[in-house]
């Protein structure tokens, strides 16, 4: 099997045990009142599974995308120093303004 779909298929799994984490805590904490939700409704197994699942779906995207991004070779160790930036002053300008100022008028 290739590396990739090697990588690729670890991180999904990776994903969705992390979904099967987040959303036994969501269950145990009873946020929203998820708790009562489920186990007082007769499609309580059902809602848990599709939970679990588009939250394993999201969860193995960002799994997956951290992997590759990690992969990438460093072409330069040790990062390196800046060198020192410009520092630009800056000076006031005298602006003319040829019109006069207009007064506020309040009608009554």
């Amino acid at each position: 099997m290739p590396k990739l779909i090697s990588l690729y298929i670890r991180q999904v799994a990776i994903g969705f045990a992390i979904s099967a984490a987040f959303v036994t805590m969501l269950l145990y904490f009873n946020i929203a009142n998820l708790w009562h939700l489920v186990s007082s409704s007769s499609d309580g197994i059902l809602a848990v599974g599709v939970m679990w699942v588009l939250n394993g779906i999201v969860f193995a995207g960002v799994q997956f995308g951290i992997a590759v991004m990690r992969m990438k070779e460093d072409d330069h160790p040790g990062g390196g120093k800046r060198g020192m930036l410009p520092v630009m002053l800056a000076e006031p300008v005298p602006v003319k303004i040829d019109r006069k100022p207009q007064t506020r008028q309040t009608h009554r």
